[in-house]
């Protein structure tokens, strides 16, 4: 048994400040057991962040940080769109003056739901990792509060809450399997789960397309990779230099597994007709090693997080049918 480090440790202790803080801002999701055919002694569990009241988990990060940040302060965000809802919807909360910068390939759907809140937006760059440059550089020229869809440890300890309440929901854990994006989700629950449970496995799923995350951990320092078109479209993009979710990825990951588009493809047919849940190809990212090597987590506990349910209603259905 690895015990966790300081860093680990200090991330932890701000997603236990930051569950009180926005208990009243967002949904305790449920854990549901899988409905499918198991091997003996296996279990999937889901938590369910896919019915958070956005949509998506990032409504955790995204509260946790602008609670923290004085009202008359303007804040600036870059998003692929479900970090961009959650923040529109704080800030109606709050009364925060918010931005999105939305990159030149968001889902039309998203993009609809964030102005709906009545925010401004901002569509520049051809991804993800372009729009936040674009984001940063409008912070420093127009003097907004930048917030980091994952690089901030507000955001990542918001995100680590879902570790909280795995913990009280199941008894035992033996592996939870999050996608991987920029790393603040993995990071916030992993140092969660391993400052409480050092012997849980924490997986991380990385789309094979867009794999920046996982390509730096190997690395041992922030990498560039190329960015291709993904199912999973709220993991792709790049890794901030300097990043605080590298370090903290690297501490609490004990395996990755990369997954291709037919496979995360596979993984949202299986949710949607065996498990009655349609989701976004980022969520059902995280199933797929369980249908790809079921033997390898066989006997064990395992624990799915489903991170959202904002799709592209054409691309879905084609992918569905």
């Amino acid at each position: 048994m690895t015990l966790p480090t300081e860093r680990v440790l200090q991330s932890a202790c701000r997603s236990v400040a930051a569950r009180r803080r926005i208990a009243a801002l967002v949904r305790k999701t449920e854990v549901l057991p899988s409905r499918m055919t198991l091997l003996p002694g296996t279990e999937i569990h889901y938590k369910t962040e896919n019915f958070q009241l956005t949509g998506s988990f990032k409504l955790r990060g995204a509260s946790a940080k602008l609670s923290s940040v004085p009202v008359d302060r303007p804040v600036i965000t870059a998003s692929s769109g479900n970090h961009g809802i959650a923040c529109s919807l704080t800030a109606q909360r709050t009364g925060h003056k918010l931005t999105v910068v939305l990159p030149e390939t968001v889902i039309d759907q998203k993009r609809k739901a964030i102005e709906a809140f009545g925010t401004r937006v901002v569509i520049a760059g051809a991804d993800s990792s372009l729009a936040e440059v674009h984001a940063r550089m409008l912070a420093d020229t127009e003097g907004h509060t930048y917030v980091s869809p994952y690089n901030d440890a507000e955001v990542i300890a918001g995100q680590g809450t879902i570790g909280l309440e795995i913990l009280e929901q199941l008894p035992r854990i033996d592996n939870i399997f999050v996608s991987m994006g920029g790393g603040g989700l993995i990071s916030g629950i992993g140092s969660v789960v391993k400052s409480v449970s050092p012997d849980t496995r924490i997986i991380g799923v990385s789309a094979t397309n867009s794999a920046a995350l996982a390509a730096s951990i190997k690395a041992g320092e922030v990498v560039e990779t190329e960015h291709l078109d993904t199912l999973a479209d709220g993991v792709a993009g790049g890794v901030d230099e300097n990043s605080l979710t590298l370090p903290l990825a690297t501490d609490v990951i004990d395996q990755i597994v990369h997954v291709n588009e037919d496979q995360i493809a596979e993984a949202l047919r299986v949710l949607a007709w065996q498990e009655n849940m349609i989701v976004e190809g980022a969520a059902a990212l995280a199933l797929a090693p369980l249908l790809i090597e079921p033997d390898n987590y066989a006997g064990a506990i395992n624990v799915v997080l489903l991170c959202g349910a904002n799709y592209d209603k054409d691309r879905i259905a084609k992918v569905l049918l």
